[in-house]
């Protein structure tokens, strides 16, 4: 059987070294961890994680609760989470919270149960203030995605969804745009609101009034996007471009500017959110807000690491999107006057 100090021989590095790596503790350097995971590789050494878990009291485990398993971003933020939890020597166990703040706060507990060593939270309904009464109830580190807590901001990691919202509708606007549609995000969650607020916002600054008629409330999926953008057209709304708020939506609305015999962007701009790998295949392609969720689940767990080894953190700065400028905007009828 292959030991600890097998591996240890093989990298050239000491066993303490070594177990560093595999527990996730201590200062390694980035080369010695690729030179110890690949020793372990070429010895076919598997850890007996069950005898470390009782031997040092900790599951060497990082819990991770998301609000679904649905759609290409998950996907990514759960392929990040594993690759992440594996620099640090743990093992990712992931859990539903079925976008739900009841069945979040059972999933958090079931981790807490299995004594993972931290737990990542990403929640899209639950309030602040029961948010934080988990924290405090929750033994072990509990780090926040997508929701900005000012009494705990080193615990939380969050993107700045209404500027984000706020540059893309800027950018239509900039473009000769003043009848501007937009086809929300579900409107009874934090993102929802805030990139709502972000269009409002943009109107605002360019003294453009605010229409009840242009903006439709969606709920994320292709299919209402189709029904929404659809709705509109058929009501005669007046609209030069569209802001959808995820790229599911720009694309089933899409469907229905093209039903209509309109072109994209001769006749409608169109712009998403989220860029999912199907914005760059639309034609024309899908101008989007890139929402950087790999670095955001990578320093969620980096922060929790810090917390499970009695390490000083602070607070993490919001993170921000970039647009991603494709074919789907063109020039409005205001360049003409």
């Amino acid at each position: 059987m292959v030991t600890m100090l097998d591996v240890s021989l093989r990298a050239g590095v000491s066993k303490a070294t070594v177990s560093r790596v595999l527990n996730g503790t201590g200062q390694v350097k980035e080369s010695t961890r690729n030179q110890v995971f690949k020793a372990m590789e070429e010895l076919d050494y598997r850890p007996n994680f069950l005898a470390r878990s009782l031997a040092n009291r900790t599951s060497n485990s990082i819990g991770l609760v998301v609000s679904s398993f649905d759609g290409f971003y998950f996907g990514r933020l759960l392929q990040q989470a594993s690759r992440q939890a594996e620099l640090h020597g743990k093992q990712l166990i992931v859990t539903d919270g079925h976008d739900t703040p009841e069945r979040e706060e059972l999933a958090v507990q079931m981790l807490a149960d299995r004594r993972c060593d931290a737990i990542i939270l990403y929640t899209r309904f639950m309030s602040e203030k029961a948010i934080l009464t988990l924290i405090d109830a929750t033994p072990m580190p509990l780090i926040i995605i997508n929701r900005e807590l000012f009494q705990a901001h080193d615990k939380c990691v969050f993107f700045e969804q209404q500027d984000a919202a706020f540059q893309a509708v800027d950018y239509l606007i900039t473009q000769h745009h003043r009848d501007i549609a937009c086809i929300t995000a579900p409107i009874h969650t934090p993102t929802g609101k805030a990139r709502l607020m972000g269009y409002r916002k943009a109107l605002e600054k360019h003294g453009i009034r605010w229409d009840p008629a242009k903006v439709k409330y969606g709920d994320s999926t292709m299919t209402r996007g189709y029904e929404l953008c659809q709705q509109m057209l058929q009501e005669g709304v007046k609209f030069s471009a569209l802001f959808a708020c995820n790229d599911d939506m720009a694309l089933g609305a899409s469907k229905a500017i093209w039903q209509a015999g309109l072109r994209i962007p001769q006749d409608i701009s169109l712009f998403g959110f989220d860029d999912a790998p199907s914005a760059r295949w639309l034609e024309p392609g899908l101008s989007t807000v890139y929402l950087p969720i790999d670095n955001m689940i990578t320093t969620a767990i980096d922060q929790a690491i810090k917390l499970v080894n009695n390490e000083q953190i602070a607070a993490i700065p919001p993170f921000t999107g970039t647009l991603v400028l494709r074919e789907s905007v063109a020039a409005g009828p205001g360049s003409k006057a």
